[in-house]
């Protein structure tokens, strides 16, 4: 089965209570955009969306250039039900990230839980490229080498704070801050996850 088809099989047939990602609130994700000073009209870009409520948030706090990618088109369409007259404002990609070309550049590129299912180098050394120069400012939450091995089925790649910054920091790409996460899944598991924050401004 193909990634696209895998994620289509998920968000077809399974409800937002029986996968672990599921959050009522993305609080880490607010708590860690809310350091970035940026104006309601700058671009930003939650990756790997899937039914993620971190977009509710900035459609009420008032920004208003917002993208949203998911490789589901069925995880989209029901991101869009949720949220009604509201997802006219949004403007949804429905794409893989390694496929994903950016035609803008973005203040703010957020990653909770996509990252990790990139296991090879080329893939993982492509996304940092891509990060690295379509963005100013970027947040990824991903799962810890404290988190597990596999998530929906497929591997994943396991991080800290010290293979985050080897990846992503460089003489124009400064850290910010990390911390661990236990993220209690709808059926009342622990997995925990490392977000860390990266700015091209110290």
């Amino acid at each position: 089965m193909s990634c696209k088809a895998h994620w289509e099989k998920i968000y077809k047939e399974k409800s937002s209570q029986e996968v672990s990602w599921t959050q009522e609130t993305p609080t880490t994700s607010i708590d860690f955009f809310s350091d970035f000073k940026i104006q309601k009209d700058d671009p930003i870009i939650d990756v790997g969306c899937g039914e993620s409520k971190f977009v509710d948030y900035l459609i009420d706090n008032g920004y208003k250039d917002i993208s949203v990618l998911d490789i589901s088109e069925n995880a989209i369409s029901r991101a869009k039900q949720r949220m009604g007259s509201r997802s006219k404002f949004i403007n949804w990609i429905i794409c893989d990230i390694n496929d994903f070309e950016p035609k803008k550049n973005y203040v703010v590129w957020h990653d909770r839980a996509a990252f990790h299912f990139l296991t090879s180098k080329v893939e993982i050394d492509r996304y940092v490229k891509k990060v690295k120069s379509n963005t100013e400012n970027f947040i990824i939450g991903t799962f810890s080498t404290s988190g597990p091995t596999k998530c929906s089925g497929l591997d994943i790649t396991r991080y800290d704070e010290s293979s985050l910054k080897k990846l992503f920091e460089d003489q124009k790409i400064y850290f910010k801050r990390s911390e661990n996460i236990n993220h209690i899944t709808p059926f009342e598991t622990t997995q925990n996850f490392i977000f860390c924050s990266f700015s091209s401004k110290k």
